[in-house]
């Protein structure tokens, strides 16, 4: 019985925790939950840019509808982004103009939140600046480092070329 008992209550935890797991996942960062929809021509970057720059899915979704109405104003908040380009705001008109596009985001935020991401810097000293990052880094995984480095405005490259302005090389 004190066997029987135990497997019950095990069980009980695991559920419970496996609850917990998933109540805890329902917030998602904005640029994570936008690069989830699968909207072609947006990937990990370009989520991220317009996760910043708009704020909201509520507000990315406004914008794309306007755009696809012919309103001007609205096409051009996308366009004036560094690193996003006519092709990418038609991607976004496009999926945000699919009814059965906004009904599935509809019954995704009611499950889950994204959001915003942190503001970035104006101000530090590498804000607009490009940097690229190789070798092992010593303190930060280069995920860290990447991240750090966005959120004080530095545009990160994947490669050295002659728009670099900082490397930052590990041991070796």
């Amino acid at each position: 019985r004190a066997a029987k008992a135990k497997k019950v209550e095990d069980e009980a935890k695991v559920v419970a925790n496996l609850l917990a797991g998933i109540e805890a996942r329902r917030r998602i960062g904005l640029d994570r939950f936008i690069f989830a929809l699968g909207i072609r021509h947006v990937g990990e970057t370009n989520a991220r840019l317009l996760a910043r720059n708009f704020g909201s899915v509520g507000t990315l979704g406004e914008a794309a509808i306007k755009a696809g109405e012919g309103d001007e104003e609205a096409k051009a908040a996308f366009t004036s982004i560094d690193g996003l380009g006519e092709v990418v705001a038609e991607a976004m008109v496009d999926f945000f103009g699919e009814e059965h596009n906004r009904a599935m985001l509809a019954a995704l935020l009611a499950q889950v939140t994204p959001e915003p991401l942190e503001a970035v810097s104006t101000t530090s000293p590498v804000a607009g600046k490009t940097v690229v990052f190789t070798g092992t880094l010593e303190q930060l995984t280069r995920e860290e480092a990447k991240a750090m480095a966005e959120r004080l405005g530095a545009k990160v490259s994947g490669s050295v070329s002659a728009k670099t302005d900082i490397v930052v090389a590990g041991p070796g």
